[in-house]
């Protein structure tokens, strides 16, 4: 860590366990209970503001960067007007939850159960939404593993990513608020387009000036403290915390100090307006640089405090904690927030973007190894061979940071989108890996589509093996199949039903967001809002992109299909009957077959044939997702991006043809199923780059797992840099590496109190490993370990 006050607020971070913080939900429910009847937007605003106003304020020891969204370091919290059911039913049993427990006190329960879960009975989103989804999807996508949606109707959108370069840091919240103040004086109620815009600008003022309010209150605490501070070194701090605060967020930024409290002030905000996952931090090095610049030319800075600054931001990030159903958490584990960072990568006008800050991100996260910024880097052909070098220095580390990311695929993706040249060469990344842009209202992380259980549907006649429901579509009765072309089929037709009622269950939620749920201060931050006069959450950003929805498990599905050719049709060692009885009965019986099954090809080692289905797959999926639009006319989007979702979609699919187990996990993202790439990483990387990664706008991932002692030298290094290289040049958009021993995870597994700072790569981001469920650690540790390159 670059300072001794770094290294004691990192072990405060370690060792305190998230606490559930019932300040929002009160304070919220307070302003809602004073402004029935008027405008959901005016309503949302002002119960930001009434938060803002009442939630305690409290200034840590030795902290720099301040705010907190609750009572305690790390506080998750209620949002009941998104959902209050599953709190009410999960919180006697949040603290044996086997992923992401929290704390909660008697206290709480009693406030929640008397004074706030009454008043939202009836009103929350997620009542909406499950009243209102039909009865055919409702079935397939609520809580199945199947179609998940939930953390889009249990809790809110998030995925923004704030305008700093054109909005806050040009303008600060006073001139935000002053520009909507000036539109609303030149509108009459006079047309109900008028009075929404009237009602929309109203509640940006009642935003910003709640974000302004919230700053002077910690700008008093600071001064208050200092007043009582016997230290002079901690009441000169204290002090300046005081005028960084007075300052920002209400004003632009004049100093490097300023510009990233007013970053975490932004972050704050975002978490108190709507508790959600994906608030990204956008091109940090790209708006932070000029500060930094100008403070050094002006001696306000050295490289030693800006670097502590740097780290004490990601300390903040990683204290506050997403608080999640069960059933969300299988999907999100490890209390992870998905607040990317991106660094590195081409300028607007096309020029190299990297400098001294992007080597400072690198560092802090190098330095400190929290689980939060998830930190994105952009490489591209002109990258300077030094910067590349400093990436796989840090991947090296073995955190699973950085996320390396291919520049112009990136840039290709958001071109198909609709964005300008100059705007698609400026994009960041949000949450996982998709490609972002600080104008772009969109839902990237809207469905989760399990295509294992397609392919279970596909030679079950639409049943569950596990539970024997019929879930999919029924077949012809009597249906055979005569050849591989065939299983296709069926697969593809059980596929497609599954993606129609993902779009309907998204459609249904986006359509209740519009109506119960606006954003209005997250409207403030993102470009396009205040130009049209139209809230995020109604398609107010510049450029609206379409929902993304994210298919599981493409090995899984691409390795069956290829045994099934193989040992049904080509050797006809068995037929599709007696394969679907070695299924059934779980292979219990059908050693040799399932032998068999397992020595078939396997995607991920640079097979042709079983690497074509995989592209065969991926496609037709995109193309299937492509003959919809959502509730504002965009065209949906395609990904195979990894979160925990492989584990919870993979325990309702029952035996699979490729020799997977029943209910055993499926593959992340464009991965190979672990375990099963046994060639070398540069097969992976050759077997992930023959999918179109560029027509998958929502992103694409690959992870890869290394042995520490294979990048021990600095040769070991520059081959590293040329692999990842070399896997651009073929089309490929995203990798990341773990770099860790079988028997480091293992020890951790025994030993988790020693362990526990230990990152580790879980899927599109990192996580402390003791953090996790025992499931998901052994997820991780069944991937294949490589020894070279």
């Amino acid at each position: 860590m670059s300072t001794e006050r770094i290294a004691k607020l990192k072990k405060n971070y370690i060792d305190i366990k998230p606490s559930i913080c019932v300040e929002r939900a009160i304070a919220f429910t307070k302003s809602h209970k004073s402004t029935e009847g008027e405008a959901m937007i005016l309503r949302r605003a002002k119960a930001f503001k009434e938060v803002c106003k009442q939630i305690p304020v409290t200034i840590f020891e030795d902290e720099l960067i301040v705010g907190t969204p609750g009572i305690y370091k790390r506080s998750g919290f209620v949002c009941p007007e998104f959902s209050w059911q599953w709190v009410e039913k999960e919180m006697d049993d949040f603290g044996k939850r086997s992923q992401d427990p929290y704390l909660i006190g008697k206290e709480q329960k009693e406030i929640l159960t008397k004074d706030i879960f009454p008043y939202w009975r009836g009103k929350s989103l997620e009542e909406a939404f499950l009243s209102r989804i039909p009865e055919k999807t409702k079935k397939i996508a609520v809580d199945t593993g199947i179609v998940d949606n939930d953390s889009k109707w249990r809790s809110a959108v998030g995925e923004i990513t704030p305008d700093y370069q054109d909005i806050i840091f040009k303008k600060g919240f006073g001139g935000v608020r002053k520009e909507a103040e000036e539109k609303l004086a030149n509108l009459e109620p006079i047309t109900g387009e008028n009075i929404d815009k009237i009602n929309f600008y109203k509640s940006m003022v009642e935003s910003c000036e709640g974000i302004i309010i919230l700053s002077k209150r910690y700008s008093e605490e600071a001064r208050k403290m200092a007043d009582r501070e016997k230290d002079n070194k901690r009441k000169e701090e204290l002090l300046k915390i005081a005028e960084v605060c007075n300052n920002i967020p209400e004003n632009p930024p004049l100093t490097f100090y300023e510009a990233i409290q007013t970053v975490w002030f932004v972050q704050l905000g975002s978490v108190l307006s709507e508790n959600s996952l994906a608030l990204n931090l956008g091109r940090f090095d790209q708006y932070m640089y000029p500060f930094y610049e100008k403070d050094l030319i002006n001696n306000c800075i050295t490289e030693e405090v800006a670097q502590e600054l740097i780290e004490a931001l990601w300390l903040k990030l990683s204290e506050w904690v997403w608080a999640i159903s069960k059933n969300t958490a299988q999907y999100f584990a490890g209390y992870n927030s998905f607040q990317n960072l991106t660094v590195g990568g081409r300028k607007r006008d096309g020029g190299d973007g990297t400098n001294p800050i992007s080597y400072m991100a690198l560092k802090a996260t190098q330095n400190i190894k929290t689980h939060q910024p998830g930190l994105s880097v952009r490489i591209h052909s002109d990258c300077p061979q030094e910067f590349l070098l400093a990436v796989c220095d840090l991947i090296r580390e073995g955190t699973g940071f950085p996320a390396v990311h291919n520049d112009r695929i990136g840039s290709q993706m958001l071109l198909a989108v609709g964005l300008s040249p100059e705007d698609a060469r400026d994009w960041s990344n949000c949450g996982c890996v998709v490609p972002h842009f600080r104008k772009i209202g969109e839902w990237t992380s809207a469905v989760n589509i399990n295509l294992a259980a397609a392919l279970e549907y596909a030679l079950n006649n639409g049943k569950s093996r596990i539970t024997g429901e019929q879930m999919g579509l029924l077949q012809a009765e009597g249906q055979n199949f005569d050849s591989i072309e065939d299983v296709k089929g069926a697969v593809y037709k059980q596929l497609a039903n599954l993606i129609k009622h993902a779009v309907v269950s998204t459609v249904v939620a986006q359509q209740i967001h519009t109506e119960m749920v606006p954003r209005p201060f997250l409207s403030t931050l993102v470009g396009g809002c205040m130009e049209k006069g139209v809230d995020l959450s109604r398609g107010g950003a510049l450029y609206n992109v379409g929902p993304v929805l994210t298919g599981i498990g493409v090995a899984d599905v691409a390795n069956s299909l290829i045994a099934i050719k193989t040992l049904v049709f080509d050797e006809k060692k068995v037929t599709i009957d007696e394969l679907n009885k070695a299924l059934d009965r779980n292979w219990e019986g059908y050693g040799d077959l399932r032998k068999a099954a397992l020595e078939s090809p396997k995607y991920g080692n640079d097979i042709d044939e079983v690497d074509y289905l995989a592209v065969e797959i991926s496609d037709f999926y995109n193309r299937e997702i492509k003959k919809y639009k959502d509730y504002f006319g965009s065209f949906f989007n395609s990904a195979f991006m990894g979160i925990s979702n492989y584990i919870p979609t993979g325990s309702v699919i029952g035996a699979t043809p490729d020799g997977r187990y029943a209910k055993s996990p499926l593959t992340e993202g464009v991965s190979p199923h672990a375990g099963t790439d046994l060639t070398s990483p540069t097969a992976v990387m050759r077997s992930a780059a023959k999918i179109n990664h560029d027509i998958h706008t929502g992103g694409t991932l690959l992870n890869i797992k290394l042995s520490p002692e294979l990048l021990q030298t600095d040769k070991s290094l520059v081959n590293l840099a040329s692999l990842i290289r070399a896997y651009f040049e073929l089309g490929a958009f995203h990798v990341q590496f773990n770099v860790i021993s079988t028997e480091t995870l293992r020890e951790a597994q025994l030993n988790p109190e020693e362990y526990k700072d230990l990152l580790v790569r879980v899927a599109g981001y990192s996580t402390q490993f003791v953090n996790l469920s025992r499931e998901v650690q052994d997820a991780i540790i069944e991937r294949t370990t490589y020894e070279s390159i």
